[in-house]
């Protein structure tokens, strides 16, 4: 079946108007009228795909976290064997997708709008760590959620960082400081495990 891509743009003009709403105030105080004037767009378009505000967040949140899965994953889904040695900074995409996502981001991490989205964020990142950790055998004596959870909020406090800073990096940069990162601990537990 073919996508209709007026649908695609009314959904997408509808999402953006509810991130800029966002930016203003909570996300309970904000109406459907705001929403499609803002879109320009009119309330039957907007019952045509959404019956109330929470669907189109949520919508827009699986859109965020669907999009932030397949950028984790990108460097590694077509390597057989993953090695966090052999990473390199241009196939990293999660700095991608957060420049994608920057304003709703910037609202999550700046503000109450989305109360628990950094934790589900978090979670998204500990389960998709963990799924790698089964591939890569880690040390027996590590428990897998603590080192998945340390490596998922690690992960997600770089991010924090971009965006307190006012994204000052470009992706690329916040990619190269990530293999940076992680290429000085995986030496640096080379050199205890020889000592």
């Amino acid at each position: 079946m073919k996508k209709d891509r007026r649908i695609d743009k009314s959904k997408n003009a509808l999402k953006d108007a509810l991130i800029l709403l966002m930016e203003e105030k909570e996300f309970k105080s904000i109406t459907i009228t705001e929403i499609v004037h803002l879109a320009n767009l009119n309330r039957g378009t907007f019952y045509k795909h959404y019956p109330t505000q929470e669907e189109l967040l949520n919508e827009l949140i699986e859109d965020v976290l669907s999009d932030l899965v397949s950028s984790y994953r990108d460097p590694y889904i077509t390597v057989p064997n993953f090695d966090v040695g052999k990473l390199s900074a241009s196939s990293v995409k999660i700095f991608d997708h957060v420049e994608r996502y920057a304003r709703f981001y910037t609202i999550t991490i700046k503000s109450n709008v989305l109360p628990g989205f950094q934790n589900r964020i978090c979670q998204v990142l500990k389960e998709l760590i963990q799924s790698d950790l089964s591939k890569l055998m880690p040390n027996p004596k590590i428990d897998r959620s603590l080192l998945s959870s340390y490596n998922a909020y690690a992960l997600f406090g770089l991010i924090i960082e971009w965006v307190n800073g006012g994204f000052i990096f470009k992706p690329h940069q916040m990619a190269d400081q990530l293999v940076g990162i992680l290429t000085y601990q995986s030496i640096k537990d080379t050199a205890n495990e020889a000592n």
